[in-house]
């Protein structure tokens, strides 16, 4: 079971879910030192992350992440201090993309 897990629903379409996926990987790297691999599927892609005391994945669909994530012992006590950071930035991320949308239309 997962320590960590956030659900959000977006409208954006799989190529922008895509690119908000690849920048929290890059900005995961930069800020925490996670190594990300990305795998993309057909209607699909999966994330994975992972560095001492943390392990995750982020399920990427046309309209929807998920993002589970396992906390060891030592990062438990700070859950929801993590679990903010996380929904701050991907929230933001979203945000971002469907803004840029909206003034393209």
């Amino acid at each position: 079971m997962a320590d960590i897990h956030i659900d959000r629903t977006h409208n954006l379409g799989l190529h922008a879910a895509r690119q908000i996926a690849s920048q929290w990987a890059e900005k995961a790297k930069v800020e925490f030192g996670m190594q990300c691999t990305y795998e993309e599927g057909a209607s699909s892609d999966l994330l994975s992350f992972n560095r001492s005391g943390v392990h995750g994945t982020l399920s990427v669909t046309e309209n929807s992440f998920e993002l589970a994530a396992k906390l060891g012992f030592l990062l438990r006590a700070f859950k929801e201090k993590i679990e903010a950071e996380i929904v701050k930035n991907l929230d933001a991320l979203i945000a971002k993309k469907a803004g840029l949308r909206k003034k393209a239309a």
